[in-house]
This record gives structure tokens, C-alpha cells and sequence, in this order.
């Protein structure tokens, strides 16, 4: 009986149908080895990171100096203006720091002005940096 299984090349499979050694081919797919076959999605290309689909280059961030420089010498030249009462904001917010230094080991109070001046401060910085970033790396990539 063992040598007639043996033989048998059809096997009983769920709701008894037969299941034989046809020419189709069962192709096994895995993220970590590569496919002799193009892929047709272009997320799935083999040079995405990891194996992961990726939507975003590697390098998304594109550092460059050169945006950070001048993002700051663009932020800090019209924040230097003494507009508020003869002082001008860089001033404010640099001389507010000494005082709460003063008595460091405890911080600064919540109704300390020093918290408007930093947040004002640095949320004219970021955005400075982000218009100079999106507009000096859309220049040199031809986005615009």
C-alpha cells in the first residue's frame, strides 16, 4: 500500500478536489530576496530602503549650510530692528536671558516675559528656516 502512494502523483485536497503536478508554477514572493522579475509598482522597486515600501528619497531632509546661514542672517537682520519701544526683538530676548540665569538652579517663572520673547523668537527663526529651505532647494532642483 506504501509503494502505491508512493506512486500516486494526485493528492485529495479541501472539497476534494484534485490537486496534481501541473506546469503552473507557484511563485513565492519575500521581502528580503530579490525577484528575477521587474517589478511593475514603482513603490516596489529593489532599491527601496529595507525592503519597505518607500514613498520618500533617503536623503529628504538635503541638508545644506547654505540655507541655514543665510535662513539665520535673514531672520536675525529684520529681528534686529529696535521697533518695540527703541529695543528690537534679538535684543529683548538676549537680554532676558541673563536675568534668569541670575537664579538658575530654579527656572524661569510661567509669567516671565522671557517665554513670549523665546517662543516669538524661535518660531520667526523655524519659519525663516523652512521658506529658506523649501525656496533654495526648490530653486536648485527646478521645482519653480
Amino acid at each position: 500500500m506504501a509503494a502505491s502512494m508512493a506512486t500516486s502523483s494526485t493528492v485529495a485536497g479541501l472539497g476534494s478536489a484534485l490537486l496534481s503536478s501541473s506546469p503552473k508554477r507557484l511563485n513565492l514572493t519575500s521581502g528580503f530576496i530579490k525577484s528575477s522579475v521587474p517589478a511593475r509598482n514603482p513603490l516596489k522597486l529593489a532599491k527601496a530602503s529595507g525592503g519597505k515600501v518607500t514613498c520618500f528619497q533617503g536623503d529628504w531632509l538635503r541638508t545644506d549650510l547654505n540655507v541655514i546661514g543665510f535662513g539665520l542672517i535673514g531672520w536675525l537682520a529684520p529681528s534686529s530692528i529696535p521697533i518695540i519701544n527703541g529695543n528690537s526683538l534679538t535684543g529683548l530676548f538676549f537680554s532676558s536671558i541673563g536675568p534668569e540665569l541670575a537664579h538658575w538652579p530654579t527656572g524661569p517663572a510661567l509669567n516671565s516675559p522671557f517665554w513670549l520673547l523665546m517662543i516669538t523668537w524661535h518660531l520667526g527663526l523655524f519659519i525663516c528656516l523652512t521658506f529658506g529651505q523649501i525656496g533654495f532647494k526648490g530653486r536648485t532642483e527646478d521645482y519653480f
